[in-house]
């Protein structure tokens, strides 16, 4: 008789299934017709004659999974997939079927081990099949459950060398990724600490895992699952991927010593689905989209920086004398024009200045401090900026060229963040006039002042799409004082109907997620063609995290 056939385990996803997974098994044993003889004809079947404690045996003998537990199909599969372990070179091939992993259910080959706190699972991973389809998806994963629609979170390396973070936030929800700029990297992790969800990457064999900058919050409750899976992308399909120099144990301890990475995002807002732009170990804030699509601005140090969109190196704006610059900056509609708040003056309070775009000596605008800009008519001949005059901070504009600002807010409390509409006739702002932080309008001279969101929320920072017909705020959660830094907030976006003479009663949706606040959205942010927002989400890591040898 030949070795036994492999037991293939399939996730049984209906709702009074007691237990996480069901076997069912289909062939124990192949069966020599010769020896049995007249009951050969029953074939396969003979199987299940075979007594209880035979059964037992040949579960109990399942080969060894290395690191996990078991491993079964998720979701609808039209070819049952496998999970094999070699133990000698401690390598794992897994072949997988299945439409997708995402929408809002999954179907996957998943090998997997209940766990519970925190964990980081690092893998090598590769496609030894050349070809195929190229969104086959080879996966780090941690999901709440073995429902098809659980709560996840993977590292995906596509067929064509895409690599994400995908995650679907809750039960029979929509999934979501973010896309790393790093093209077939050699080795992933992904890493659960508390409720939030970390990926890291090696570009090369041999070199560091370092953080990609995505990351996103995912609560799981009690044990949940780590494993590794293949998706085919193809329901008539099965496909191949190798993991080997496998890691599973919790990430580095927390401590004090933990450092800050920023991270510059896109995110798509059809889709919203996000992209990694530039990441870095240091400390910057508030990009700003260039109207030609080829750049960011960002501020970080005191200085304003320009990077490409497409990512690499960002290379410092001279500003001259101006070596403070905080978050608050923009460009003008010609785009020959840089303003910038900056902070150098002896007194260390903020005014507002415009340099040439490409660098140079700037110009003071507002004379009376602290001033901060937040908006450039479009035609380009009057800013508006929140300034602090007599211990209230209120909306005025001035002219670009300098002169007598003109006060158009006196509600008592903090108005902020004010932009002009598109075809220049309003001023949008957020105020706490009302007991806490809601956006607000009113015409460019300051009339006929009404409210726009009415909700629990603290939103602050309206940014108006270039075509009018969006609104994408950054909210707190309600009790959240101001706009303070490392807080959980999302970025959420508004229809403003024809964009011009009504606000639309529009619900409001969930662009994206993520730890963030002071920094990540202040300024506007939105591509020229009106479907991408910029922002910053930051992340806390311990300082050998950072860069992981």
């Amino acid at each position: 008789m030949g070795l036994p056939e492999p037991i293939v385990g399939r996730i049984d996803n209906s709702p009074s299934t007691a237990l996480p997974f069901r076997l069912h098994i289909v062939e124990v044993f192949p069966v020599r017709k010769a020896a049995l003889g007249p009951i050969a004809m029953l074939g396969p079947m003979v199987a299940f004659l075979v007594s209880a404690a035979g059964l037992v045996r040949a579960q109990a003998t399942l080969p060894s999974l290395g690191l996990f537990q078991n491993h079964a199909d998720i979701g609808t599969v039209l070819h049952a997939g496998s999970t094999q372990y070699d133990g000698e070179h401690h390598t794992y091939t897994v072949d997988g079927s299945g439409e997708d992993i995402g929408s809002t259910a999954d179907a996957l080959q998943f090998a997997w081990k209940p766990i519970s706190g925190d964990i980081a699972l690092t893998a090598d991973i590769g496609f030894p099949e050349k070809g195929g389809n190229p969104h086959r998806k080879a996966v780090l994963m941690i999901r709440q459950s073995l429902d098809a629609d659980s709560p996840y979170a993977d590292v995906a390396r596509h067929g064509d060398g895409l690599v994400s973070l995908q995650y679907r936030d809750l039960r029979g929800s929509t999934s979501h990724e973010i896309e790393s700029p790093i093209v077939a990297p050699h080795r992933l992790r992904i890493e659960k600490r508390g409720d939030f969800i970390y990926f890291f990457l090696a570009s090369a064999a041999g070199e560091p895992l370092r953080p990609s900058g995505a990351s996103i919050r995912l609560a799981l409750s009690g044990s949940f699952y780590v494993g590794i899976g293949v998706c085919s992308h193809d329901k008539n399909a099965v496909e191949r991927a190798a993991f080997s120099n496998l890691e599973l144990a919790p990430p580095a301890a927390s401590g004090a010593a933990a450092v800050l990475l920023s991270t510059l995002e896109t995110v798509a807002i059809d889709s919203t689905d996000r992209r990694v732009v530039y990441t870095a170990a240091s400390h910057f804030e508030a990009p700003n989209w260039t109207r030609d699509g080829a750049f960011f601005f960002f501020n970080r140090e005191g200085h304003i920086l320009r990077l490409p969109v497409s990512g690499g190196a960002p290379t410092t704006i001279d500003t001259g004398t101006a070596t403070h610059c905080n978050n608050d900056h923009g460009i003008s509609p010609d785009s020959e024009w840089l303003a910038i708040s900056d902070q150098s003056q002896p007194d260390r309070q903020s005014s507002v200045y415009i340099v040439p775009i490409a660098g140079g000596t700037p110009r003071r605008v507002t004379q009376g401090s602290p001033s901060y800009w937040h908006g450039w008519s479009p035609d380009g001949t009057t800013l508006a900026f929140v300034g602090q005059r007599n211990g209230n901070f209120d909306i005025y504009t001035i002219p670009v060229t300098g002169g007598e600002e003109t006060r158009l807010t006196t509600a008592p409390g903090l108005d902020d963040g004010p932009e002009y509409s598109p075809d220049g006739q309003y001023i949008y702002f957020n105020s706490e006039r009302t007991g806490h932080m809601q956006i607000w309008r009113m015409r460019a001279d300051g009339r006929a002042q009404e409210q726009v969101t009415f909700d629990e929320s603290n939103d602050w920072f309206p940014h108006i799409s270039p075509d009018g017909k969006w609104m994408v705020l950054l909210s707190f959660a309600p009790g959240v004082i101001g706009h303070p830094p490392n807080q959980n907030v999302q970025l959420r976006l508004m229809s403003l109907g024809d964009g011009q003479s009504k606000v639309a009663a529009s619900k409001i949706t969930v662009l994206a997620s993520l730890f963030g606040g002071q920094g990540t959205m202040n300024v506007p942010s939105w591509s020229p063609d009106s479907r991408k927002i910029a922002f910053v989400s930051y992340q806390q890591l311990p300082a050998e995290e950072a860069e992981i040898q």
